[in-house]
């Protein structure tokens, strides 16, 4: 009888892609920028993540001798793109600063879209004079500020720069002279909309406005390129601040650097996202119209907009007839009193997608839309996606009242 011998096999286990990912944890930015990263993971990745609590501004590094497979991180400046390109491993930039001579795959935020959202903020709510406080030697700013000025001079407005040293990264000094700040505030025409780089940077035109007396939003209204939940409601006059789709940046930046640890094709341009909203706040929750008829019908509108109300109703409470109630609505802000209740509807149902589980027709109901489909049809006409689709997008985040 011939026995056989079987000779035992050792399987190799498969490999585990190990990734640095350097991006603070400190800000909603890059918390969010974690949490699309970590969904991309849990979806197709099932990497070894190496994640370390940092500040904005502190350096992030991979430890000597670390071995790795890819690395996603913010890079701003010259050393750290020399450090990590010296892995010779896949890197992928989440950051909108442009560091010379550095050429990464890049994915991170259309400034000039955010910029433009900013501007059609301003004037929605009839700003016809505009501010920039900016933050010299920066030119992720200077193009921020760049394209807010274009914006605001495409629809005929006026704006005007004030730009101050930064202390480190993007964050103004907190030894800021808020004297000088304050009186050239007091020199702008008024109402005024701000735009600031960040909440940081709209602190400072706040603390100014209240040490000249300034009412802010009356006054000065202050809005930050960027939110944060934190720094945005710690003031006393909350900031309203542009919401950028971190979460898809860092998803999306997972993809690329995963395409790239397979030994996919280095993209040839920068791969950028426009942003969500606007989460509204104190800062900016004003009307720049000095006409009181027009003021009473706005008013009406913003009350009632999700009944059942007719243009006809507004003209009524406003005490003038509806053709120069239409005439004023186009002049001053440049839309009739119908889009006026149709743009209120769409905040309110935004606001319901992202911060309720009610369902699309619910949502509908609440919203003054006749049904579903109808609320489905303006939704996508106006917004560029579903309703369904809206939601999926912002579940994750956690803000209020977006609009």
């Amino acid at each position: 009888m011939t026995v056989k011998r079987i000779r035992a096999t050792r399987h190799r286990a498969p490999h585990i892609p190990r990734v640095a990912v350097l991006v603070d944890t400190s800000t909603s930015w890059g918390q969010r920028i974690h949490a699309g990263i970590h969904k991309y993971d849990q979806k197709h990745g099932r990497w070894q993540l190496f994640v370390e609590a940092r500040g904005l501004e502190e350096r992030l590094r991979v430890p000597a001798g670390w071995q790795g497979d890819g690395v996603i991180a913010r890079i701003g400046s010259t050393d750290m793109a020399d450090e990590i390109k010296a892995l010779g491993i896949p890197v992928v930039n989440v950051s909108g600063i442009q560091v010379p001579n550095v050429s990464f795959p890049q994915v991170t935020t259309d400034l000039k879209a955010s910029a433009e959202l900013a501007a059609k903020h301003f004037f929605e709510r009839g700003y016809k004079h505009f501010a920039y406080f900016s933050l010299i030697g920066l030119p992720y700013v200077a193009a921020h500020q760049k394209a807010f000025a274009d914006a605001v001079a495409q629809s005929e407005g006026e704006c005007v720069v004030r730009a101050v040293k930064p202390q480190c990264g993007a964050e103004p000094d907190w030894r800021l002279d808020l004297t000088k700040l304050s009186d050239w505030l007091k020199t702008l025409p008024k109402p005024l909309g701000v735009l600031a780089w960040n909440p940081s940077s709209a602190r400072e035109v706040i603390y100014a406005c209240q040490n000249a007396g300034i009412l802010v939003p009356e006054e000065v209204a202050v809005l930050s390129g960027t939110d944060d939940e934190l720094l945005c409601n710690l003031l006393h006059v909350p900031v309203s601040g542009i919401l950028v789709p971190a979460e898809d940046i860092g998803y999306q930046a997972a993809k690329l650097l995963d395409q790239l640890m397979r030994g996919g094709a280095v993209p040839n341009k920068t791969e950028t996202l426009p942003p969500i909203g606007v989460v509204s706040r104190k800062s900016t929750d004003s009307l720049a119209i000095s006409d009181a008829s027009l003021v009473k019908a706005i008013s009406f509108i913003r009350l009632n907009a999700v009944q059942q109300i007719q243009v006809s109703d507004v003209a009524r409470h406003a005490g003038l007839s509806r053709r120069v109630m239409e005439r004023r609505f186009t002049e001053v802000l440049n839309r009739t009193p119908a889009e006026e209740i149709r743009r209120l509807r769409l905040e309110r149902a935004k606001q319901l997608l992202s911060e309720t589980d009610l369902s699309i027709p619910e949502v509908a109901d609440a919203t003054g839309f006749c049904s579903p489909e109808y609320l489905t049809y303006v939704f996508s006409k106006e917004v560029g996606t579903s309703p369904a689709k809206f939601r999926n997008k912002v579940k994750h985040h956690e803000h209020k009242q977006l609009k």
